[in-house]
């Protein structure tokens, strides 16, 4: 897997210290490539939607996703939206409709989607969800969750992010080496990463992922994964 590669390659750079990373560290926060940020946005709990039918204008709806993830519609039963892109939740709903109306022509738009943020866990004090507005860095998301405890290994941040395909790759952060070096090494966040601070450089993080990855426990809600 994709996925497995991933994180051992970043197992295996976390625990080297290769030179390559100290050359980073003199450069400015790493932006999102293009590719990145032209991911599809991923449908969230407490988003507006428009439900369009082009054939049948009465069924139209303007519905609101619910802290459950769902949405509900005439005709046909809830939904989960939560996740989804805008088309994929359009396929879902034509497949629905199918057998309630003659060729549903449906589209779903997204009219308000609730605002972006990260969700920040691991050794900091306040572990949750963080607003973004604008740009926003590793070492800020963690300092808006409070600042690392006590216990934290400031050299083995990890940012976790889904990119095209539904992959999840992890990036590595050494604050530590951030602290001593100014910007350069950290990285500019997305809506939707998760930046994790682990205990230790290695066991706490494979617990971390074998826990939400491997089996499959559900993340938190509204960011959009979808992780097998």
């Amino acid at each position: 897997m994709i996925l497995s590669r991933t994180i051992t390659l970043f197992i295996v750079l976390a625990s080297c210290g290769c030179t390559s990373t100290k050359t980073r560290l003199l450069q400015l926060p790493q932006e999102p490539t293009s590719a990145e940020t032209k991911v599809d946005y991923r449908i969230q709990p407490g988003d507006l939607l428009d439900v369009k039918f082009f054939y049948n204008p009465e069924l139209n709806e303007q519905v609101t996703v619910r802290s459950d993830g769902k949405i509900s519609l005439q005709l046909i039963n809830e939904v989960a939206a939560a996740g989804m892109t805008p088309t994929g939740l359009t396929d879902t709903l034509t497949v629905a409709y199918i057998s309630e109306i003659v060729d549903p022509k449906i589209t779903v738009i997204v009219r308000t989607p609730v605002a972006d943020k990260v969700y920040v866990d691991g050794e900091v004090n306040r572990s949750g969800f963080v607003a973004i507005s604008g740009k926003i860095t590793a070492v800020q998301s963690i300092a808006q969750a409070g600042g690392m405890k006590d216990t934290a290994n400031p050299k083995s941040v990890v940012v976790f992010r889904r990119e095209a395909g539904n992959e999840i790759r992890t990036i590595p952060v050494n604050i530590e080496e951030i602290r001593k070096n100014g910007s350069g090494g950290d990285v500019m966040l997305l809506p939707n990463d998760i930046v994790y601070v682990p205990k230790s450089s290695i066991s706490d993080i494979n617990t971390w992922i074998d826990l939400y990855i491997r089996k499959n426990v559900p993340l938190p809600v509204g960011l959009g994964y979808s992780i097998r």
